[in-house]
């Protein structure tokens, strides 16, 4: 990004000054004058050849324990232009959304009729109040193979536990597109080695999980990634309580389901999400493809939806024979159905499942015994292999991967039994923003001995950053020294790249 560029994005609606304030046509004023409404920034996500979704919520008391950001209880007309420069001298569409207290206040404009492959610059209004400045994309054209796209895939940012200073050096990389594959918010209460205040109890109630979007949303580097980049998302266990499955919470709990229903609401307020995806009660659908042209299609997986409680009561256990059930699925029938038909029919150059636990197995014990994660899909052995076969089909087949808290690379075998079974596709699995503090530099090298599938592991915070081409993707494993102060740098702790048509990984 070049100078001029970067200062407008930094530096919002100050940047633009009152001139730009002047072009944007009049809204009838509530009636009560606003504060500042924009604290949360604002986003963009789900783009496709011809559009994408704006976001913003409104929110001049983000810290109001009521989860209302300090609204008034009424619609608030929010005016949106969409331009080709940054200094909107050549806006190409402009129109009025209503910001609805039964929506929390959130916007989700639905783009359509934008040309395909081509950045735009996007903003919003409330009296007069101006936005900071987003930039966003559109996909390349259909069947389009030219280019390269440069995507950022992150997971795993607790507000307690560390400064979101991985997100800023993610921003700094200026991706085109950005994956954030769950985990974007903890519910938990404050605890006494955080290094930040996280403001209000474990979440539970509709207000709960608005309180905590909205201070997950006021961090700065955090407004600077969604700032910079279009943004695709799925969410893990922690946007509503950790290790759920389907109905089944951790502990016993009769409120579950009212639970579950405030956190998905929340997430939809606070997601550049199109409106296929907006909750009715318990249910959310969120598992979708997005195609990148010709070059990657993105499969978009939901693994807690549908998913069978997990095997021989959670936790990483040795033996466990129910996990072999071969009808147990970590995907439920019909999203499984959708996945493998997606891979068997698909005609791009890459195919990317977006998804959230560990995919190869991954065995955690020395020695003879096998001791597996059954929150993950180890523990859902059939349905892996399932989705593997399909994965083996596919021209190039690359699972990405949250959760962990560490980064990971690795291969994706037909079966793990035999050291000669074919590899069928790559995992690049990132470590998280900042979940579980600094980390260290332990090689775990007992577990990497027991996994020869398995080439690469780091104990430290950060983001993956890839590069695909027609050729080949080059994945960088970026890095932070620390996250429980402010400001550290990244670099690459390593690099691989997989060629067209070889599923290796190998390091650069």
């Amino acid at each position: 990004m070049n100078t001029t560029r970067r200062s407008i994005l930094l530096g919002g609606a100050a940047a633009v000054g009152l001139t730009a304030v002047a072009t944007l046509p009049a809204l009838a004023v509530p009636e009560r004058k606003l504060a500042d409404p924009f604290t949360l920034g604002l986003a963009s996500g789900d783009p496709s050849a011809d559009g994408v979704v704006l976001w913003t919520r409104l929110a001049p008391d983000p810290l109001a324990l009521d989860g209302l950001g300090g609204m008034p209880a009424r619609p608030v007309p929010v005016l949106w232009q969409v331009a080709t420069d940054e200094r909107f001298r050549h806006v190409v569409r402009t129109g009025v959304e209503f910001a609805r207290p039964e929506a929390g206040h959130s916007v989700h404009v639905e783009l359509a009729g934008l040309r395909p492959g081509t950045e735009y610059f996007y903003r919003f209004r409330v009296q007069d109040h101006l936005s900071p400045i987003g930039r966003t994309r559109t996909a390349p054209a259909p069947h389009t193979l030219t280019g390269a796209l440069t995507m950022c895939f992150a997971s795993c940012a607790h507000y307690g536990e560390g400064f979101f200073t991985a997100y800023r050096r993610l921003a700094e990389d200026q991706p085109d597109l950005v994956l954030h594959l769950g985990d974007y918010q903890y519910e938990y209460a404050a605890k006494a080695a955080d290094v930040r205040v996280v403001v209000g109890p474990e979440t539970r109630t509709l207000a709960d999980y608005r309180l905590r979007h909205a201070q997950y949303k006021t961090d700065a580097d955090l407004q600077e990634a969604h700032r910079v980049a279009p943004w695709l998302v799925v969410f893990d266990d922690h946007e509503v309580e950790n290790n759920w499955a389907d109905e089944v919470p951790e502990q016993p709990d009769p409120e579950f389901p009212a639970r579950r229903a405030a956190a998905f609401q929340a997430y939809y307020e606070n997601m550049p999400l199109r409106r296929s995806a907006r909750p009715r009660g318990i249910d959310m659908q969120l598992y979708r493809r997005v195609r990148w042209g010709a070059l990657a299609n993105f499969h978009l997986l939901d693994t807690r939806q549908y998913r069978d409680d997990q095997a021989c009561g959670d936790g990483t256990k040795v033996d466990c024979a129910e996990r072999l059930d071969p009808v147990r699925t970590i995907t439920g029938v019909e999203q499984e159905r959708w996945l493998l038909d997606g891979l068997r029919s698909s005609r791009s150059r890459w195919d990317i499942l977006g998804q959230q636990v560990f995919f190869a197995q991954r065995d955690l014990t020395a020695g003879e015994k096998q001791g597996f994660s059954m929150d993950a899909w180890d523990g859902y052995q059939a349905s892996r292999d399932r989705v593997a076969e399909a994965l083996g089909h596919t021209r190039n087949g690359v699972v990405l991967t949250g959760d962990v808290h560490r980064h990971w690379a690795g291969e994706v075998k037909q079966g793990y039994d035999r050291p000669d079974s074919r590899t069928v596709g790559t995992e690049l699995v990132t470590t998280s923003i900042t979940s579980t503090g600094d980390g260290g530099d332990d090689t775990n090298a007992g577990v990497l001995a027991e996994n020869p599938h398995l080439k690469f592991y780091k104990n430290r915070r950060g983001y993956v950053r890839t590069r695909f081409t027609a050729r080949e993707l080059r994945a960088d494993f970026r890095v932070l020294p620390y996250v429980r102060t402010a400001g550290a740098e990244v670099s690459t702790a390593a690099s691989f790249v997989v060629e067209d048509r070889v599923p290796t990984l190998n390091q650069s």
